[in-house]
């Protein structure tokens, strides 16, 4: 069964014979190499592109090891560029090639080679993309399968594929395996060779410590933590030599895989990031599960996660807000409060705020995210997502209530 990813491969077409190398990163299993080679490909060939003018290379396999080296990849690559037509250059897990910016930047350079590659985060960070072509990257970032890309394969009602995708995440090879046991196994292997390159890469000798590390976050998934807090919670668990530095650089590592992202505590009222307070999300609930041995966690704090990365899929940058106010407590007495919102979401000139008050049947929950939320002066627009909305509508406050469902469902729904 084939899984589209039309907005992926409209990024790829959009960018064609741009001058600039694209780089597709994300997530392990995430699906980089099927949407080069197989769908970008087959789009190449629909559209007419000789098949002799697709130069294709997986570093990844067996059979391709010696072209892991430069002096034989560099002269093989030039030998199939026969004249002086358009060449596309697909190339899987470039990072395995010896020297490859030299190599990448040698074929960019040439008129007639429009470069593609990907790459996993774990050995090529994004943020050297520019740095290291000189400004010729152009990154493309893949991630999970969104809700919306999920049912397009689930077959049954999406309330029931909503609790399977919240259980099971996103990865397409783990939505299309037929058993729950099989899911949780190549959750389980992909975890465990992502903690591997996150070792070797960077030369851990305790392996031990980033697994703890991904189990408490996984069991505080959305919630706000320090260095100094993690780090004491790994010392109750068993690593009493751990310092707050190495938990920041452990962290970084994971970000760095893309196993996780961090939203920022914003001061909405001073506009800027406060402290050194941070949300951690995993960027797979799948993933998410695994880390903390599949036990049982809440599903508000999944739910949470999934809003976070349908954000991060739309392409907004994502903070936590919070709001000083003082005012009467029950005795009338003036207190000192930090209402949140738990999330802030921007891109160009939109902004949004939103809440999570998906608690079934708990009416509190929501009025609760509604207060918070009318505590901020400003005229942007405030969201309550909830778990049961009939159908998205305003309050007379001018708060937008949503179901979850009505949200992921729609890449337009913030703006119903």
């Amino acid at each position: 069964m084939e899984i589209r990813r039309d907005t992926y491969l409209e990024k790829l077409i959009v960018r064609r014979n741009n001058g600039l190398i694209k780089v597709v990163t994300g997530l392990r299993g995430s699906g980089k190499s099927y949407l080069l080679r197989t769908l970008f490909k087959n789009h190449l060939l629909d559209e007419g592109v000789p098949r002799d003018h697709i130069i294709e290379m997986a570093f990844d396999l067996p059979e391709n090891q010696e072209y892991l080296d430069p002096k034989v990849f560099y002269p093989w690559v030039l030998g199939r560029i026969k004249d002086g037509g358009q060449y596309c250059m697909l190339l899987d897990e470039i990072q395995l090639l010896q020297e490859f910016v030299s190599v990448l930047n040698g074929l960019a350079d040439r008129k007639n080679c429009d470069v593609y590659v990907t790459c996993s985060r774990a050995e090529f960070l994004p943020r050297d993309t520019a740095t290291e072509f000189g400004g010729r990257g152009d990154e493309v970032h893949m991630h999970p399968l969104s809700f919306a890309e999920f049912m397009t394969v689930y077959k049954g009602h999406y309330y029931d594929g909503f609790r399977e995708y919240l259980i099971f995440g996103g990865l397409p090879a783990v939505v299309l395996a037929q058993t729950p046991e099989e899911k949780q196994a190549l959750l389980g292997n992909l975890l465990e060779t992502c903690i591997r390159d996150i070792r070797i890469r960077n030369r851990l000798r305790n392996a031990g410590e980033m697994g703890t590390l991904l189990d408490i976050l996984s069991s505080s998934a959305g919630t706000l933590t320090t260095p100094n807090r993690l780090c004491s919670t790994l010392r109750s668990a068993g690593s009493p030599k751990i310092t707050s530095p190495t938990v920041t650089r452990h962290t970084g590592y994971l970000e760095d895989s893309f196993l996780i992202e961090e939203a920022r505590r914003y001061d909405i009222k001073g506009k800027s990031c406060a402290g050194t307070q941070r949300k951690y999300y995993f960027t797979d609930t799948g993933l998410c599960g695994a880390a903390g041995g599949f036990r049982q966690r809440e599903d508000s704090c999944s739910v949470e996660s999934i809003i976070f990365n349908e954000l991060r899929i739309r392409g907004f940058r994502v903070d936590t807000g919070c709001l000083s106010v003082t005012g009467p407590d029950k005795v009338r007495k003036p207190v000192k409060t930090q209402p949140e919102a738990d999330f802030i979401c921007r891109k160009a000139s939109r902004k949004y705020y939103i809440q999570s008050a998906y608690l079934p049947g708990t009416a509190e929950k929501t009025q609760q995210a509604v207060r918070s939320l009318l505590r901020i002066r400003d005229h942007f627009k405030k969201i309550v997502i909830t778990s049961d909305t009939p159908a998205p509508f305003y309050t007379e406050d001018g708060i937008l209530m949503m179901s979850v469902y009505d949200f992921l469902r729609d890449s337009r729904s913030l703006d119903f």
